[in-house]
């Protein structure tokens, strides 16, 4: 995995603000205020976490940003239980390894062009043959060719029951033929959403004004004004000084600083685990993973790094899929051994705050149990690499478990299948493999639900991984906000709904 967020972490921000704006209000940092009248209100100011990194292409990480900020659209859409609904596509069906989709009509880009078939084989096709592709085509074959004027068909090179889902990824944005021109990919005035995205100010600020012709109906505020804010800190404190409308990423640290109204927690699809080597070492044995599992005490580390804004895990699925606890059945695990003063080394990152907090939380814990641990923090970049090749006997990382499809599927495959992309545990257990390919092939809905939970608990059984806490996304909404969205996905923030009064 190369591309940290969401898929897994979040890369070190690479322009930071002054250490003095820690601490101080960002006077001149947010421009302009919510007085410009819209329908219902102001424009919106919005502080975010990362500035973008590849000119805010939708090909990158970036695309996140663009579908954060309703500019830029997908075929798809999918609603809580992550199943596919219509967007720019109004319906689907499916013949073997082709997939027909009727396109929306009425449907314009913001330089006035209308959406074709052609306009959307164009976006699919970019992607498809991009170099890398995005991640949610990674070892996936995908072609798009016009039936008709409004007619797309999508042929993958074997089955696959994702594809609606893989196409509601904001990384396969339908933009216009403008956005295409060299080879960058520019969505300067190119996307379907209700707001246009008008200017790019580098890696400090975006603005989006409305886009009055959207098809889905005037968005209530006359536009967005984004400030990007790398420091956790002053982005808590625009919100404090009236600065931000809507900040993203409120660190722990700040949220209990803030007015407890204008902080909303929602569960993320996002597990903290410890990762166990079952390729070497000591976490070969079976019995220590097993007395690993038992030394840790999730609930003091949920108290005492995340200061009870995070879940203790009960699987590696956390509460953001609302079908996955009901569907969890008891797992049947070793029983443990004594360490017997064996030596682990156990590896993370300083990306995410809280990693480096937890690792030494659990070094204590496992040296109660009886373990000698040596800790190995290190920065994201530095680190992965060693971690993939099994140079750790436990890596703990947060990592995103529905990735960009939205299904859980994709995520346990790449982390735990004999062949996984992300085989971090270096596992390699034949009925771990069956339930992973049973659960990649099953039709999406109940069925492929049970598969994936089945999936889940044949991953615990061999205690490979013990999932520790599930995070939660911390927004700041200033008192005059109303309907920001709350998405644990984290695909949305502002939409046509949102306003300030």
């Amino acid at each position: 995995m190369t591309t940290p967020s969401p898929g897994g972490p979040r890369a070190p921000a690479r322009h930071l603000l002054p250490a003095a704006l820690a601490s101080a209000p960002l006077t001149g940092c947010l421009s302009g205020t919510s007085t410009e009248a819209g329908d219902d209100g102001g424009r919106i100011r919005v502080a975010m976490m990362q500035p973008p990194r590849s000119g805010l292409s939708p090909l990158s990480d970036d695309a996140f940003k663009l579908s954060r900020w309703s500019t830029a659209e997908t075929l798809v859409t999918l609603d809580e239980d992550g199943d596919a609904r219509p967007a720019l596509a109004t319906k689907w069906t499916q013949s073997g390894r082709s997939w027909r989709f009727e396109i929306r009509d009425g449907v314009t880009f913001h330089d006035g062009t209308r959406l074709t078939a052609e306009a959307v084989v164009r976006s699919l096709t970019r992607a498809a043959t991009a170099s890398p592709k995005p991640r949610i085509l990674d070892g996936v074959a995908l072609t798009a060719k016009a039936a008709d004027a409004d007619t797309v068909v999508v042929t993958t090179a074997d089955e696959d029951p994702l594809v609606p889902q893989r196409l509601s990824s904001p990384q396969l944005s339908i933009l216009a033929a403008r956005a295409y021109t060299g080879k960058t990919v520019n969505p300067l005035g190119a996307g379907t959403g209700p707001f246009e995205l008008v200017s790019v100010a580098g890696t400090s600020a975006a603005t989006l004004d409305r886009y009055d012709d959207y098809w889905g109906g005037k968005a209530k505020s006359p536009g967005i004004d984004v400030k990007f804010v790398p420091d956790g800190t002053a982005r808590a404190a625009a919100l404090r000084s009236g600065e931000a409308d809507i900040v993203e990423a409120v660190p722990v640290s700040q949220a209990a600083l803030l007015d407890e109204d204008l902080v909303t927690e929602v569960p993320m699809p996002r597990t903290n685990t410890l990762y166990l080597n079952t390729g070497k070492g000591p976490f070969k044995d079976a019995s220590l993973r097993a007395a690993a599992r038992d030394a840790i005490d999730a609930e003091s580390i949920v108290e005492g790094v995340y200061e009870g804004r995070a879940d203790v895990a009960e699987g590696l699925l956390g509460p953001a899929p609302p079908w996955a606890a009901e569907l969890r059945t008891p797992v049947r695990r070793a029983r443990s051994a004594s360490p017997a003063g064996k030596t682990v080394t156990i590896g993370t990152f300083t990306d995410r705050a809280e990693l480096p907090e937890v690792a030494a939380a659990l070094q204590q814990q496992l040296q109660q149990a009886g373990f000698r641990v040596r800790l190995e923090v290190r920065e994201y970049a530095n680190i992965e690499s060693d971690a993939l090749a099994g140079e750790f006997d436990a890596f703990v990382l947060s990592r995103a478990t529905v990735l960009d499809s939205g299904d859980p599927a994709a995520y346990l495959y790449s982390d735990f299948a004999s062949e996984g992309s992300f085989n971090i545990a270096q596992l390699a257990d034949p009925t771990v493999d069956k339930a992973l390919k049973q659960a990649a092939g099953t039709r999406t809905g109940e069925a492929r639900r049970k598969a994936v939970v089945a999936a889940e608990a044949a991953v615990l059984a061999t205690d490979a991984a013990v999932p520790m806490l599930h995070e939660r996304v911390i927004q700041g909404d200033a008192k005059g906000v109303v309907d920001a969205a709350h998405d644990p996905r984290e695909r949305q923030l502002v939409t046509a709904d949102t306003y300030v009064k």
